[in-house]
């Protein structure tokens, strides 16, 4: 089964989404709730998994097919759009939290591409998602996702979302790449990934980047965020310990100086 051949177009900078045009019977596949508006003619369905040939035709498959997306950690049901009106129509969507979308057209990728799991915004109907687990023990502990990514599969269009910027790169064979774990989007198929430890145990202590880092390893391509949500929700529930929405103390000495201290 080809995905659908859809076309898009981004809206925004920093709070991107993307808009799809449908042919007639045309349809796209999305994460429930990212649906940001849709024209007339174009009808919404509940389906579990992902819609596409690879689950199989029966309840069987369909059920192993949602049954991977609980694995995942996502939602059991996925939301298809399908224009059933007689000329073209649209339908956008958005993120949950501030970030860009990437566009990318699997056919570039030799048709597979593996990114984390709360990357993943729609497709075009017919991209199979699946799930790729971590074959070393340390990639699966500490890699910030687990043991579980997700393997997007076929021959159109997927999106993705991620937070501040995006940088694409490509890694020659051989070519290594060390991140920080969180700042990990997506990569291609043939990119070896793994965990190190930071070396010296005062970088490790006091570095403040953390005791492991992600080695990506060439040839392939590389997707990078440079505010991961898990970033941005640590320094905003950090900020609310810090205050907890108590004013004692703020106009004191002591207030002051635990400010001082805090680097505020």
């Amino acid at each position: 089964m080809r995905a659908h051949e859809i076309d898009y177009k981004l809206f925004g900078d920093d709070l991107q989404f993307v808009e799809i045009e449908l042919d007639p019977n045309e349809s796209v596949v999305a994460e429930a709730g990212a649906m940001m508006y849709m024209e007339g003619h174009v009808e919404m369905d509940t389906i579990f998994g992902d819609g596409s040939e690879s689950q199989g035709g029966g309840l069987m498959g369909k059920l192993v097919g949602a049954g991977k997306r609980i694995v995942t950690g996502e939602s059991l049901f996925m939301t298809q759009f399908t224009n059933k009106g007689n000329d073209k129509k649209k339908v956008a969507f958005a993120a949950a939290y501030p970030g860009k979308i990437v566009p990318i057209n699997l056919n570039e990728y030799r048709g597979k591409i593996i990114c984390q799991k709360d990357a993943y915004l729609c497709s075009a109907k017919g991209i199979a998602i699946d799930i790729a687990f971590q074959k070393r023990i340390g990639t699966g502990f500490f890699g910030g996702e687990g043991f579980i990514m997700q393997r997007l599969q076929g021959d159109g269009m997927a999106f993705l979302h991620a937070g501040g910027t995006i940088v694409q790169k490509e890694l020659m064979a051989g070519e290594m790449l060390r991140i920080d774990t969180g700042c990990l989007v997506a990569i291609t198929d043939q990119v070896n990934y793994n965990i190190e430890m930071v070396k010296g145990i005062k970088s490790a202590v006091f570095g403040g980047e953390g005791l492991f880092f992600a080695t990506l390893r060439g040839p392939g391509h590389v997707w990078l965020q440079s505010l991961p949500f898990s970033r941005m929700a640590d320094r905003i529930l950090s900020n609310a310990r810090a205050h907890g929405g108590n004013s004692k103390g703020e106009g004191s000495l002591l207030g002051s100086l635990g400010n001082l201290l805090d680097g505020n």
